[in-house]
């Protein structure tokens, strides 16, 4: 029991300091008597618990956090959007605009029209969805999967084996051994490009207003990859276009279809028609009168007929004015080796193997698009609101008095031009040194083997060919021509098998029988179909690349010689020279020019490319942008894709598929100077 109360006892006060020593006899006399303390514990008690230093916040901190707050932004988005009514949108909407106008396709139906001839859709370049079938052991897993279209996840996931696999044979053009990627079929082949961002899904659904469904609609989806005549050689896919076609007409009552093409679409189509009607077995053996037999209508959407300059600069340094800047502004993400990434190099190793890209190099030469000191456009006026009347302004100066204004003239006839003072010099002026004999010198870089994943044939062309290039100065349409065989002359031995760029002198000539020659339309004749109509629809109003201004790149490993030279501007903000290119009219990626001279003039009336007279007519859409973020891409746009959505030309369409005509449609619409340019093209009709 003694035990117990002694370890029962409280702790001893602790030991006085040493300064009280002093003390100590007075301590002992006030404890006298008492019992002695208990010797303190040898165990001490335990330190508190000492407190962390907080960690300093670093950059991967941020970034976590950063991440975090966007994807809970992100799931709360989607999670209201969900939970919300399907009409919550609408209403936010017309809260704010006003009521929305029908759909098109509801108009039409309050308005009494129903489904009539069938409709076939001919997609365009690169808005068809492509799938694997086979491919190499780093595309395990992928069988069936879209390689193009859809979400791309394998775009970033596995980058050099999907530009492996989305690439063609360099040689032949076709599949490369033990690879083969084929095109989607059905409507979703092209209704969206990607989940969200639509190509054909509203203009089906305001056909399904008025009662289409799949039975008498077609999407003839291809590769789009592919030579238009090589989408025969491996697929039969004009094979099985022609069978469908003559299916919708013999189970839709002989009603005849309505072919709607979009894009490189227009010519694939262009081509289909000319391969329909020749004898096999280079032709579809479907006689002279197929196309009278089973085509109502084709209604060609951003068509470019004449090709388009800005196929140019992507074939020449896989450019576009958009790239340009974004190249002029972080030159180390696309242009750098910086962790092998070398965006544009593998971006133009594998676009130059798609020879269907060189069927949209410019067509008709110096003729159509102009030379040094001309070219139709001549006096366009790069305004947001160009004024019709006048091709000059007035302005007061700082005194009141009127000034007259002339726009800045702009030589569209120079495709491109190495450096902006070559662009705008007059003519006798310029000396030009010959390239096309040019020795191309030793250049390394095309044996260094870190260069073989990125090869391109100006690894080839060395640093003698690179300064001829540039020495020449100017490249007009017919010289482009000249100038890639300089470059790229793999690239377009390939292609001039398959695609022609000429005019024809004499189109009875036998020559022009080749499949080469059916997608231009200058070196064919239309089919002998005087009941088909042609409609050539495209937007207009949105400034589109015309002509190029380009410098040599600095020297690298592995490098493009050639870019856009972004830094080049024009005198003011009306120029119509913005970051190295210059912008005429047209709807973003198509100048007016190509899309519309076809129906404009050359194939108006009987002529020798339209000989059965099969009526044309010229459809232009004013580009509006939506005037806010809840308007999407908008009702009124006319740019190239965007205008699959346009409400005016949704509507043109569903009444010719219902049964219109060009002269019920009211003929022409046109906004753009698009008949006064076509006078100055000098063509024999």
């Amino acid at each position: 029991m003694s035990l117990l109360r002694r370890r029962k006892q409280p702790q001893p006060p602790p030991p006085p300091s040493p300064g009280d020593d002093s003390n100590g006899s007075d301590h002992d006399d006030k404890d006298k008597g008492k019992t002695p303390a208990q010797p303190p514990s040898t165990s001490a008690p335990p330190p508190p618990p000492k407190r962390a230093k907080p960690k300093p916040w670093s950059c991967v901190d941020s970034c976590c956090w950063l991440v975090g707050c966007v994807c809970s932004a992100w799931w709360l988005l989607l999670f209201l959007y969900n939970a919300m009514p399907a009409s919550f949108p609408q209403y936010v909407t017309e809260a704010i605009t006003g009521p929305l106008p029908d759909p098109p396709g509801v108009k039409l139906h309050k308005e009494g029209l129903r489904a009539r001839h069938p409709v076939v859709f001919v997609p365009g370049i690169v808005t068809g969805g492509l799938e694997l079938w086979e491919g190499h052991q780093c595309a395990e897993g992928l069988f069936r999967k879209r390689l193009w279209g859809g979400t791309f996840g394998d775009v970033y996931k596995r980058p050099l084996c999907w530009v492996e696999h989305m690439s063609l044979d360099n040689e032949t053009g076709l599949d490369k051994p033990g690879i083969r990627v084929r095109p989607v079929t059905g409507l979703v082949a092209a209704d969206y490009f990607v989940p969200g961002y639509f190509v054909w899904a509203v203009l089906i659904a305001n056909l399904a207003r008025i009662g289409y469904e799949e039975k008498n609609m077609y999407m003839a989806a291809y590769d789009w990859r592919l030579s238009f005549q090589n989408t025969e050689v491996r697929d039969q896919t004009l094979s099985r276009i022609k069978s469908n076609i003559e299916l919708l007409v013999a189970t839709n009552g002989g009603n005849r279809v309505v072919v709607i093409p979009h894009s490189m679409g227009v010519l694939y189509f262009l081509h289909f028609m000319k391969w329909v009607e020749a004898p096999s077995p280079m032709g579809g053996g479907g006689g002279p009168n197929w196309c009278a037999k089973h085509i109502k209508a084709v209604t060609n959407i951003g068509g470019p007929f004449l090709g388009v300059p800005k196929a140019v600069a992507g074939l020449f340094s896989s450019e576009a004015k958009d790239v340009a800047v974004a190249r002029a502004i972080a030159p180390e993400v696309l242009d750098s080796d910086f962790l092998g990434l070398q965006t544009l190099r593998h971006l133009m190793r594998m676009t130059r193997t798609w020879d269907s890209t060189m069927s949209m190099i410019p067509k008709g030469g110096e003729t159509i698009w102009g030379g040094f000191d001309w070219s139709p456009e001549d006096g366009f006026e790069c305004k947001s609101k160009k004024k019709k009347v006048n091709d000059s302004e007035v302005s007061k100066d700082v005194n009141g008095e009127p000034v007259e204004v002339h726009p800045e003239p702009v030589n569209y006839g120079r495709m491109v031009s190495f450096g902006k003072d070559v662009a705008e010099a007059p003519v006798s002026d310029i000396e030009q040194i010959e390239f096309r004999d040019a020795v191309k010198g030793s250049n390394l870089a095309h044996s260094n083997t870190s260069c073989r994943d990125v090869w391109t044939e100006y690894h080839e062309l060395g640093w003698g060919g690179i300064k001829a290039v540039a020495d020449y100065k100017v490249y007009t349409a017919s010289s482009i021509i000249d100038l890639f065989h300089f470059v790229a002359p793999r690239m377009m031995q390939r292609g001039s098998v398959h695609f022609s760029y000429g005019i024809a002198d004499d189109l009875d000539d036998p020559k022009y029988n080749h499949y080469k020659y059916w997608s231009n339309p200058l070196e064919t004749k239309l089919p002998n179909a005087p009941e088909m109509e042609i409609f050539s629809m495209y937007g207009v109003g949105i400034p589109t690349e015309r002509a190029y201004v380009y410098k040599l790149s600095p020297q690298a490993e592995c490098y493009i010689p050639f870019q856009i030279d972004a830094s080049a501007e024009g005198g003011d903000e009306n120029s119509c020279l913005k970051g190295g290119v210059h912008l005429s009219d047209g709807d973003e990626t198509v100048p007016v020019l190509s899309a519309g001279y076809m129906c404009a003039k050359a194939w108006r009336g009987k002529t020798r490319f339209n000989p059965s007279g099969s009526k044309t007519y010229v459809r232009e859409y004013s580009h509006s942008p939506p005037s806010t973020l809840l308007e999407g891409r908008g009702t009124q746009s006319g740019a190239h894709v965007d205008i699959m959505g346009n409400f005016a030309l949704m509507e043109d369409i569903i009444r010719i598929a219902a049964g219109a005509t060009g002269e019920e449609l009211d003929g022409d619409q046109v906004y753009s100077d698009i008949f006064k340019w076509s006078e100055k093209i000098k063509l024999k009709l």
